[in-house]
This record gives structure tokens, sequence and C-alpha cells, in this order.
């Protein structure tokens, strides 16, 4: 199994709309690719959230059964879709894959 974290960090103000508002249509983006490809086991978005700790704004986690669903995913037409809107509103973006 893979497990892959995203975390984004996002612009005040970006694409018409201010921190909040992107990081909900982000939320909205990500929740909808949670079928698109075989072997996605787990696909969970979470915001930050005011008296919680949190040095990014969007967290993406999920599991995959495979490298190779994984691969699918990130080529998958709807996740390249994403590409042009998160990279207008974020400021900073980490990531890390891992095998268990």
């Amino acid at each position: 199994m893979i497990k892959h974290i995203v975390m984004w960090k996002l612009k005040d103000h970006a694409e018409g709309a201010d921190r909040a508002a992107n990081a909900r249509k982000m939320k909205e983006l990500l929740e909808a690719c949670a079928g698109i490809v075989p072997g996605i086991l787990k696909l969970e978005v979470g915001l930050a959230q005011p008296g919680l700790e949190a040095t990014y704004d969007v967290v993406l986690y999920s599991e995959f059964a495979s490298r190779e669903a994984l691969d699918a995913y990130q080529e998958h037409p709807q996740h390249q879709a994403l590409k042009p809107f998160f990279g207008a509103v974020r400021e900073g973006r980490q990531c890390m894959d891992y095998e268990v």
C-alpha cells in the first residue's frame, strides 16, 4: 500500500477569492477525485481550523493499493485538470509518498 500526503499553503487572495474560499474549493475538487481510478483505498481532505495548530491550509491524506494505482490517479485527466487552479492559489506545497 502507498500513502500519499500533500499539504498546501495558500495565498491570501488568488483567482478572485480569499484563502478560505479557495481552500473550500480545493477540498471539493479533491473529494470529487475519490473514485476516479481503481485502487484508491482512502481519500480524505482536511482544512485548517481555528483553534487547532496548522502551518498549512489544506491537507490531502490518501491511500492507494499500489504504486500503479497512485500513478493512474496522478495521470488521470480529472486530477490533471486541478493543477492550473492549485498552482494559481498556492503559496507552497509539500508532498510525501511512502509504502507500508
